[in-house]
């Protein structure tokens, strides 16, 4: 099945064998990165961070970010993903700065523009770091303007949900959202309802995650109402202990009651997670076949910032 995915960090979908390489190349000491089998090795959130930290601090200037863009862009190809929406930050890529990150964005366009010529669509979706504070993210949400359009058609911001409230980062998002941007906002994956709500406040039409709505019924409706679109991402969350298993994921019960979910990995080799493998799990779960995979790709399409071809283009491979 051909699938859309609208969540999906950059640096976290790089493939532990793709940060071996380049840590041997840079000859850089990776200890406990890996566990025996080669996989990446963490035991909680806290642990987990610590290790995508030390795994991605390898991915260094213009031409390590093309390289991995290929890498990500060609895994995706071969999980049936059609189309890909990407998190990248300028904080990664140059610090923050509006001339390397344009060096950064050229050579991953080139990439993405090659990509899209074998059948793999993308866009990236400048990603402010919460945990950095409010003014680290304006200086985001100034590259992100001054590279709107193109490759670049999101604006959005990951991190520590705990770290103050995203109404803080208003004017970042303000900023954006006059470039032309779409905008998203990890919510509703730690920090409870409340979370998600800020989101909204800050004129959000996507949240990345947002499952913890499920804990309060006016919210879910007020989601359904306005036609917000969730990326769900529930292996991910299974991975982290958000819930304890597939049983207990509301992604179905917020379908059931009216909410536009999609699906996406998040940081899949990070979770042991793959697009095919949470359709899987869906399907066994869940019960879910053609209909609702068919329903949450729409639902993606129409959510997905893209020009208004591209959405006519992606929704003919769902008719």
């Amino acid at each position: 099945m051909k699938k859309i995915e609208l969540h999906l960090h950059l640096e976290g979908a790089a493939p532990p064998d793709f940060i071996r390489a380049l840590a041997k190349e840079k000859r850089a000491d990776l200890s406990g990165v890996f566990d025996a089998r080669g996989h990446y090795a963490y035991a909680d959130f806290p642990g987990f961070l610590r290790c995508y930290e030390a795994a991605t601090s390898v991915i260094t200037g213009p031409r390590d970010y093309a390289r991995l863009l290929a890498c990500v862009l060609e895994r995706c190809a071969e999980e049936g993903v059609i189309y890909a929406e990407l998190f990248v930050s300028p904080e990664f890529c140059g610090g923050a700065d509006l001339s390397a990150w344009q060096d950064h964005l050229a050579a991953m366009t080139e990439v993405a523009d090659a990509a899209r010529a074998q059948g793999i669509d993308s866009r990236g979706i400048v990603t402010a770091i919460r945990h950095f504070g409010a003014d680290r993210a304006r200086q985001t949400a100034r590259c992100a303007a001054e590279t709107a359009g193109g490759w670049i058609t999101g604006f959005g911001m990951g991190g520590a949900e705990q770290v103050g409230r995203a109404t803080d980062y208003a004017w970042s998002f303000d900023c954006a959202a006059e470039a032309g941007l779409g905008l998203t906002c990890h919510a509703g994956e730690w920090g409870g309802p409340a979370s998600v709500r800020d989101a909204l406040d800050l004129g959000c039409t996507r949240i990345g995650h947002g499952v913890q709505a499920i804990e309060d019924p006016a919210l879910v409706r007020d989601l359904a109402r306005r036609g917000v679109t969730l990326e769900v991402c529930p292996g991910s969350n299974i991975a982290l202990g958000v819930y304890p298993s597939w049983e207990a994921h509301p992604i179905a019960r917020l379908a059931d009651a009216g909410v536009r979910v999609t699906v996406s990995t998040d940081d899949p080799p990070f979770f042991h997670t793959t697009m095919r493998g949470e359709y899987d799990r869906l399907a066994s779960t869940f019960g879910w076949g053609d209909t609702e995979f068919r329903q949450i790709n729409l639902w993606a399409t129409d959510a997905a910032f893209c020009d208004a071809p591209t959405r006519e283009r992606l929704r003919k491979e769902f008719a």
